[in-house]
């Protein structure tokens, strides 16, 4: 198995980091970009929305119609874009990849690249301006407390199993470069992070769910649900929380993930992305065109777009729903 392959569409991705040069280079602006495989949109304010994808793309749009590409000092493909307020985000990627802008999106600055290790960075979230975290391959975290100035690689053992930790620490005494080697090769891939008012959640390969109570420096695993890969956990209301992943698997909780319900989501698909509108409507996007909807996150109908091609993230905007998919841009009509 490719474990480092999130999902399928992303393998490409991953493949076009690969062969990447180890030293970056401005992307070059590009027409068709806006149609290329794009894996993440964010809505920075009600007048500007901002997607990321393959070879680096950065678009900004002030109206989800017209697309401005910003210059990015990486060719690297980007998973994920975050931004804390109007002004500050970040994006991160392959190559462990982590990118900042402090206007908005007009323009990028490196923080964290580090090739070599052949790890891609799933998500990032800032608990304050200074301090933040990024996830992602291989149990990869990051922090930093200068608002990504520098960054800090932590390795959380707390979220093996008991085995795996007994392996580990009877290594480390005979052999530390094992040690650390054993590893990346152990701990699963960090997918999505939640911040549900003072309770940090994370999602990721072989059914995680962990939450932390102190901003990510200690993790306590939740009760196993799911032998599969988890891609994003969202807060409904309240308490109440939604995570879905591989083969259209989606649980409700309705007690801050200390119990769980299956929903039925007559589909499997693998459940990329779950949005959830100011009104409290539900969206959950997947392969294979696939669109997921529910009022309350309990019960779900499901359309399907005719192109099959997989819908990666989206965002409402100006009472449009506008995703990032594998074949670019879309305005997709909910029915």
């Amino acid at each position: 198995m490719l474990r480092i392959c999130k999902n399928i569409i992303l393998c490409s991705a991953f493949s076009l980091a690969a062969n990447a040069s180890a030293n970056p280079t401005p992307a070059e602006i590009q027409p068709l970009a806006a149609k290329s495989l794009l894996l993440d949109i964010v809505k920075v304010n009600n007048q500007k929305l901002i997607v990321v994808g393959e070879r680096g793309h950065i678009l900004l749009s002030l109206d989800g119609e017209n697309w401005q590409q910003k210059s990015n000092p990486s060719n690297s493909t980007l998973n994920k874009v975050y931004f804390y307020n109007e002004q500050l985000g970040w994006a991160v990627g392959h190559d462990s990849l982590i990118l900042n802008t402090q206007d908005g999106g007009e323009s990028w600055q490196i923080q964290n690249y580090q090739p070599e290790k052949q790890r891609p960075l799933f998500d990032v979230l800032f608990f304050d301006p200074l301090h933040g975290m990024a996830i992602g391959a291989y149990g990869s975290v990051y922090r930093s407390r200068n608002g990504g100035k520098s960054w800090q690689q932590e390795h959380h053992l707390e979220l093996l199993n008991e085995d795996d930790r007994f392996y580990l620490e009877e290594i480390k005494v005979e052999d530390e470069q094992l040690y650390k080697e054993e590893i990346a090769s152990i701990l699963p891939h960090f997918n999505r992070l939640a911040l549900v008012d003072n309770k940090v959640f994370l999602v990721g390969e072989l059914g995680l769910l962990a939450s932390s109570d102190d901003f990510g420096a200690s993790w306590n695993k939740l009760d196993e649900i799911y032998m599969g890969s988890f891609f994003d956990i969202q807060r409904l209301a309240n308490n109440e929380l939604l995570v879905a992943g591989l083969r259209g698997n989606i649980f409700f909780s309705a007690t801050a993930g200390e119990q769980w319900q299956k929903i039925a989501s007559n589909t499997k698909a693998l459940l990329n992305d779950i949005v959830i509108s100011e009104q409290g409507k539900v969206a959950v996007l997947a392969n294979s065109g696939v669109l997921l909807l529910s009022n309350d996150g309990r019960k779900f109908s499901k359309q399907t777009e005719k192109d099959g091609k997989a819908l990666m993230a989206g965002v409402w905007f100006n009472n449009k729903f506008i995703v990032a998919s594998e074949v670019g841009i879309k305005v997709v009509d909910i029915k």
